[in-house]
């Protein structure tokens, strides 16, 4: 992943963080995989990294805008969410915009377990930081005998199987 700021001549500071818009079907996968990845670090303010510093969300019943949203909702999220796993999917792309499909594990304090499942939209601003995010999501309770995600915490191996290939 390649994250730049870069100094103008007026001293600004311009983030660029790859792959860039227009998106081709390997730098769409590229982009998402590297989504899923700083998602499963569970680190608010890395993931905040990756959004414009106005960046709108639509999450659930939530609107949260900007970097200090993001990272307050994260960290909450992430507390309680225990032991978060997420695999997303690439399912639609064009220009500045990519469509995803994502499922990911997770248990709350009483040690619960549920699937969460869900529908992103995104879109990019020309420096390849997400401006808008909109989340569709669905919790489904599980038993932990039906978990499919075990891989230690973090990123998933590349070996692991996707949604399509574990038939969610």
């Amino acid at each position: 992943m390649m994250f730049v700021h870069i100094r103008t001549k007026d001293y600004n500071m311009i983030e660029i963080r790859s792959p860039l818009p227009p998106f081709t079907l390997d730098t769409a996968i590229q982009k998402v995989r590297l989504a899923e990845d700083g998602w499963n670090s569970r680190n608010p303010e890395k993931v905040a990294l990756a959004y414009t510093v106005d960046s709108a969300w639509r999450n659930r019943d939530q609107f949260i805008n900007g970097r200090r949203e993001i990272i307050a909702f994260l960290t909450t999220k992430w507390r309680d969410e225990q032991d978060y796993r997420l695999i997303k999917e690439l399912w639609a792309y064009h220009q500045n915009r990519i469509a995803v499909r994502f499922a990911y594990e997770w248990h709350d304090g009483q040690g619960n377990w549920f699937r969460s499942f869900g529908n992103e939209n995104w879109e990019f601003d020309q420096n390849g930081l997400m401006c808008k995010r909109f989340a569709c999501i669905n919790d489904l309770a599980i038993k932990e005998a039906d978990r499919k995600y075990f891989w230690p915490l973090g990123r998933r191996p590349d070996e692991h199987p996707s949604l399509t290939d574990l038939g969610v």
